[in-house]
């Protein structure tokens, strides 16, 4: 039920609103003061508030601008004295909702009130959606216990609040992206725009214009005026991943918006401003990029004001079985499959693989499991039969040509003993030796 409060010290006109708004079947409270009224909103929440300007401890006008600080997404409507309008004026520019006459307005109230409370609700709304974003993407979300892990977290909230350039160093795969969009969600900036781009999936040509934008006729098919990504981003985060990919002449243009601001469009003469905040991410080392004439000095210097390495999977394992269990529950609840639990072989299993492709592989790795179980486990038999768990010694090759026929059969025992021309007690035997569930 929508809450409505009611602050008034004329007896009668307050029991009349509160007659009027409960009929259509709002709940409403009454309160005789701004003391009385602050310790309702201490113990419950409202959608709107009507409030008289002359009160016997304040005036309504300064209480709508003390009510817009603390509670933002609250509506007020503020009720004016005949002939005193400008009350109401000052009052929405405070940041009412609208205002009325009392005593000669009740017909419009309702009207009012609806409008009003389409507004609350519709904040209310796109705050909890913005809550859902902002959660998805806080250093909240970012897994994992591991010395290594805490301390590149710890670095990058210390950070976020500023408006430092941060370079993200690290293997493909290790979380660039989802570090960056922790610190831009965790920064002032978090209700601007996040704008990313891969600098490896452009050539040089079309990098340019995706980040500066073109002027019509800049070049053949530019019909129109284009905006590029510095605009789009603008007050908010771009974070340009695969910095070292980026072709040097484009460097000093880049260079030129971090010190400057300033930039052209392609084809374009007017220099256009941008208030921007910077991480870059790479798996490159940049220093002999630098060295070999691929990477600009300067530019070097100016993105590592602030540098965060992000460690491979191998090196905190201890982190797998947390990263393991959340991509299990994330892929079954988007297959719709009852998938709960991971064995322990098939940790085990996890463990001794050697994660190139870090937490991208291991997400990959989980969704394939996912796909193949029919159980509400995931086993052994579900991972690539060819992983880099496998060595050269006659165990390894044929545990992995046992996982392999398994894989073949669906799992039928009988059958595979059949096609491995092996009794069904040898291959069980093998299954528990090689922990094969």
């Amino acid at each position: 039920m929508q809450s409505v409060l009611i602050i008034d010290d004329e007896v009668k006109l307050r029991g009349l609103l509160a007659r009027i708004l409960s009929l259509e079947g709002y709940l409403v409270k009454e309160a005789v003061n701004l003391k009385t009224a602050k310790e309702w909103l201490e113990k419950e929440s409202f959608g709107v508030i009507l409030c008289d300007v002359k009160l016997p401890d304040g005036n309504g006008v300064e209480f709508t601008a003390w009510l817009k600080k603390q509670f933002p997404v609250t509506e007020i409507i503020v009720l004016t004295a005949y002939g005193n309008i400008t009350d109401g004026i000052q009052a929405m520019k405070n940041g009412a909702f609208d205002y009325i006459t009392k005593g000669e307005d009740n017909n419009k109230i309702i009207p009012l009130l609806q409008r009003a409370f389409e507004k609350n609700n519709l904040q209310t709304k796109v705050n909890e959606l913005l809550a859902k974003v902002n959660k998805q993407y806080s250093f909240e979300s970012i897994l994992g216990s591991s010395q290594r892990i805490k301390f590149a977290i710890a670095a990058a909230r210390r950070v976020a609040p500023t408006d430092t350039t941060v370079l993200l160093t690290g293997e493909t795969g290790t979380g660039k992206e989802v570090f960056a969009q922790a610190i831009h969600a965790d920064s002032p900036r978090k209700q601007k725009p996040f704008v990313a781009i891969n600098c490896s999936a452009f050539s040089k040509d079309l990098l340019e214009n995706e980040l500066f934008g073109h002027k019509a006729g800049a070049f053949t098919g530019a019909l129109k005026d284009g905006k590029g990504l510095l605009e789009e981003a603008d007050k908010g985060t771009l974070f340009l991943d695969e910095m070292g990919e980026m072709p040097i002449d484009l460097q000093a243009k880049l260079l030129r918006v971090l010190e400057t601001g300033e930039f052209y469009r392609l084809g374009d003469n007017q220099v256009r401003k941008v208030t921007i905040r910077l991480i870059a991410a790479t798996n490159r080392d940049l220093q002999k990029e630098m060295e070999a004439g691929r990477f600009r000095e300067d530019l070097y210097y100016r993105l590592s004001v602030f540098q965060i390495e992000l460690p491979p999977l191998r090196e905190r394992a201890e982190d797998i079985p947390a990263l393991a269990k959340h991509f299990m529950l994330q892929f079954a609840a988007k297959t719709n499959t009852k998938i709960s639990a991971l064995s322990e072989a098939y940790l085990q299993q996890l463990s001794r693989m050697k994660w190139k492709g870090n937490i991208r592989e291991l997400k990959n790795c989980i969704e394939r499991s996912v796909i193949l179980t029919d159980g509400t486990e995931l086993e052994p038999s579900t991972l690539p039969i060819f992983s880099e768990t496998a060595g050269f010694d006659l165990a390894s090759v044929e545990k992995a040509h046992i996982l392999k026929v398994l894989q073949l059969t669906g799992q039928n025992k009988a059958e595979a003993s059949r096609l491995l021309g092996i009794g069904l007690t040898t291959l069980y035997r093998k299954l528990e030796e090689y922990g094969i569930h």
